[in-house]
């Protein structure tokens, strides 16, 4: 198994070793996951930059709007988030157009994904409009949320 972990320092696990490592992940599992992300350690030159960064108030108050969008738009359906979205619902509420579906069809044929994952995006993809305040799934809202659907192709090749 390839394995690229850390890029600080060489593994010296065994392959039997992160085998069963990995093995305590089932795929299934992973594909109940909407967002899989990889974090990679941060140096303290990094750390110590002084970077214009948004505020937590400032993301608090556009979580907050996203809520609101959330709670109203769904107000007639009895739910209060995308991720309370049935299939049904996610063909109702998360409507593509055709560039969305064409990014979306090629991430699917490259990157083998389930039918599982592709209602995971469509929620996630639904989120990041929300927190952008788009009424549309625009594409680069859909390729932000295949970003977040690659830790289980990465690691867990099926």
């Amino acid at each position: 198994m390839d394995i690229i972990g850390s890029t600080e320092k060489e593994c010296t696990c065994t392959s039997q070793a992160i085998n069963r490592y990995m093995n305590k992940i089932s795929g299934p599992l992973l594909d109940r996951i909407d967002i899989q992300i990889e974090v990679s350690p941060v140096n303290y030159k990094e750390l110590n930059q002084k970077v214009a960064e948004e505020s937590s108030e400032t993301i608090k108050k556009r979580v907050n709007i996203a809520r609101n969008i959330q709670r109203e738009r769904y107000k007639k359906e009895g739910i209060y988030s995308n991720s309370e979205l049935t299939p049904n619902l996610i063909e109702k509420y998360c409507k593509l157009d055709n560039e969305g579906k064409k990014i979306l069809q090629i991430a699917f044929e490259k990157l083998k994904l389930s039918a599982r994952a592709y209602g995971r995006i469509l929620k996630v993809s639904r989120t990041i409009a929300d927190l952008e305040g788009s009424k549309n799934i625009l594409k680069k809202h859909i390729a932000e949320a295949i970003q977040y659907r690659n830790l289980d192709k990465k690691y867990w090749k099926n």
